[in-house]
């Protein structure tokens, strides 16, 4: 098949958080490519804004049972579904699967994990004989989820905005829950000693740990600057002088390729994704998961030294543009999908 597809996206969901995001940004540049992409599920009020465009639409889809009807009634006109998270593929497969002809069901793994478990059956036993494809967010999720995928890495926007002088911050930004050891960044940055040169703390995010968290910088006397939920960080990255990404499990780690687009320095857990964005760059960006010590060594060192915040952040900046662009992303997406409607096609003969 040749020529613009008809993408639906599946999200069972009612948030905003890194896999709503990633389908906005990728249905966003799939419709400039000039393909007509239909959006399923995330926090409406901020789907809808971004999928105000011609070739975009959108359903929101807060329950399993929501998932399954939107997606029966938006298969008839699609090439392609493309899933994400657990639940939406479940929904897929209970809206297609008793259909002889249908499009092909792609499901991207976003997670270090296989599915879990349903009525005490695998999830993965349930879907396998349905999904016709599955689709990888870094070598990290291919080799853990159990299953053959393709990898494909997510991207973000290439930036072509001036630099900006740097303020003596170091952001974390990401959901205050306990995987993602906020604790660890905040004891990190106690032990570093950066405080001392004149150096401050930043948190964007929400979650459940907030209030732990804010009583943990409290008694390691850490001033530490809440910031809740922000929709400005890609000024955040423009202007704060240090990324620190602790969490050990990450997928990718999107906000640490936000922040190499921005020519942000960047200090993160030496596990998951984050060795694909980072691995050969200054040795001080990444160190040991689940370590507050190493970590505060890589920022004590960078901290002090403008010259190699200054040389990691532009050879992030040349990574990220030449291996995880959104125009990148979409492209290898592009062709896991017509390599699916492909073999479909051929099953049918």
């Amino acid at each position: 098949m040749t020529g613009p597809l008809r993408i639906v996206h599946a999200i069972r969901s009612a948030a905003f958080a890194g896999v709503e995001q990633f389908v906005l940004r990728l249905a966003v540049q799939q419709a400039a490519d000039g393909h007509r992409v239909h959006v399923i599920g995330g926090d409406p009020a901020r789907m809808r804004p971004g999928l105000a465009h011609p070739a975009l639409s959108f359903a929101p889809a807060t329950r399993t049972a929501e998932t399954v009807q939107a997606i029966a009634r938006a298969a008839p006109g699609a090439d392609v579904v493309n899933t994400h998270m657990t639940a939406a593929d479940a929904a897929a497969v209970m809206a297609l699967a008793a259909r002889r002809r249908r499009p092909p069901i792609v499901s991207t793994r976003h997670f270090t994990s296989p599915r879990g478990r349903f009525a005490g059956l695998p999830i993965d036993a349930l879907v396998a004989g349905t999904i016709d494809a599955e689709l990888s967010i870094s070598r990290a999720v291919a080799d853990a989820i159990g299953r053959a995928s393709t990898v494909v890495h997510s991207g973000v926007a290439v930036s072509d905005l001036p630099a900006r002088p740097r303020e003596r911050t170091v952001l974390m930004a990401q959901r205050l829950e306990s995987e993602k050891r906020t604790d660890l960044g905040i004891r990190a940055f106690a032990s570093s000693g950066l405080a001392a040169h004149g150096w401050s703390l930043e948190i964007a995010g929400d979650g459940a740990q907030r209030a732990a968290l804010e009583e943990l910088a409290a008694r390691v006397g850490v001033d530490a600057r809440f910031l809740g939920f922000r929709d400005d960080l890609a000024e955040r990255y423009r202007t704060a002088g240090l990324l620190l990404a602790p969490c050990p499990v990450e997928g990718l780690g999107l906000a640490v390729i936000e922040a190499l687009a921005a020519a942000m320095p960047v200090v993160a857990a030496d596990a998951g994704g984050h060795r694909e964005i980072l691995a050969g760059l200054d040795p001080r960006a990444l160190f040991e998961a689940d370590d507050p010590d190493a970590a505060a060594r890589a920022l004590a060192s960078l901290g002090e030294d403008p010259a190699g915040r200054f040389a990691l952040g532009e050879a992030g900046r040349a990574r990220q543009r030449a291996e995880f662009s959104l125009a990148a992303q979409a492209r290898g997406t592009e062709e896991v999908y017509r390599a699916a409607i492909a073999a479909r096609a051929g099953s049918r003969r």
